[in-house]
């Protein structure tokens, strides 16, 4: 190689070898050992007294996809369990931007300056691409972040229809046996469905602004039979006019829809989260709404028809676990999966050949 630098010309000169890069890891760093997690029986004895950080921990084991973690949440969830139930869950859904983390915060206030606790779980999309989520709903909250009250729990919908986080329906377990008697629970927004959010909680709010085009198209049928009600937000300002306009539409649209089978009329308000005008009044609308459907036994009803909802759900989740992770199914997999690729076989004829294996080795 031609150094130039040692040429004739140049002497006297001298090249310096430069300064030493640092390394890239700090070398004082050292490796933090996580701690191991406690028992069934701490955990619990730590979320029946309100502790804030034993029940973050447990919210996180039961979130946890490891094995050996499932086992433990089980047992975790099985002693929580007659310790919940007594509490009014709220899912709370609407069309990205129409304020629903605003409105959550303003909402979490007014139900915390009538005592009580309030958690909420709010669901934040995951990536398709990189799986990951920003979790970054707690920064919109800025009230109820600091109220000593609140508890909010970002988590990644990891995919869920709906928006919902897999594991949100055993949260809801674990914060009513921590004593909050009031769980809001924030879809991503209205997308696939919102079927999996409205069989886990009470009542069903729907959020909607107006001067978003077309409003009756702004929204899907189904959510709009599944709302107990729905709310027009930032009525305030030159937008007072559009958003009783898109009331009387949601209103008159609302009669065409066959009656709701709690007897329940919905009804339509309208308000301002940022401005906090009418938030007493969308509070009042939920409140004969609970006094409602507890005078004529609807509320224990649907609250036995979700658990047998998840229970079927968390039979068929058992299923595709205990299949996919039969180690003869991944290879049998990765072979059809390739046949089907090359068109050697139909993607039915190789999905039958996989099944009726499985069925053959359990015995089905």
């Amino acid at each position: 190689m031609n150094h130039p630098e040692n040429d004739s010309q140049y002497t006297g000169l001298t090249v310096n070898s430069g300064v030493q890069q640092p390394p890239i890891v700090n070398p004082y760093l050292t490796k933090r050992r996580r701690k191991p997690l406690p028992p069934a029986s701490e955990l619990v004895e730590g979320i029946l007294k309100g502790d804030v950080t034993i029940l973050s921990r447990a919210v996180t084991l039961v979130e946890s996809l490891a094995p050996d973690h499932y086992a433990l949440a089980q047992e975790v969830i099985e002693k929580c369990l007659p310790h919940s139930g007594n509490s009014r869950r709220i899912g709370i859904t609407g069309v990205p931007g129409a304020g629903k983390s605003t409105s959550i915060d303003v909402f979490g206030l007014h139900v915390l300056r009538d005592g009580g606790k309030l958690a909420v779980l709010a669901i934040d999309p995951s990536s398709e691409r990189t799986k990951g989520s920003i979790l970054g709903d707690k920064t919109r909250m800025e009230k109820l972040s600091v109220h000593p009250g609140a508890f909010i729990r970002p988590s990644p919908s990891a995919g869920s229809l709906g928006g919902v986080a897999r594991k949100t329906r055993e949260t809801i377990v674990l914060c009513e046996a921590a004593g909050y008697n009031n769980i809001f629970v924030e879809t991503v927004g209205v997308g696939q469905s919102e079927t999996a959010v409205h069989s886990m909680v009470d009542f069903f709010l729907l959020i909607q602004i107006a001067g978003a085009g077309d409003e009756l198209q702004g929204i899907k049928r189904g959510i709009m039979e599944m709302a107990d009600g729905i709310v027009i937000n930032k009525a305030d300002g030159d937008n007072v006019g559009p958003a009783q306009l898109a009331q009387a539409q949601y209103r008159s649209a609302l009669h065409l829809f066959p009656p709701t089978t709690s007897g329940w009329m919905p009804e339509v308000l309208t308000y301002s989260g940022y401005y906090e005008l009418g938030i007493a009044e969308v509070w009042e609308m939920i409140d004969r709404y609970f006094n409602f459907v507890q005078g004529n036994g609807y509320f224990e009803a649907k609250r036995q028809q979700q658990a047998r909802w998840w229970m079927y759900e968390t039979i068929d989740e058992q299923l595709r676990k205990h299949f996919y992770n039969n180690e003869r199914i991944k290879t049998m997999l990765t072979d059809c999966e390739a046949d089907v690729l090359a068109n050697r076989r139909s993607s039915f004829a190789a999905a039958a050949q996989v099944l009726n294996s499985y069925f053959d080795e359990n015995n089905i």
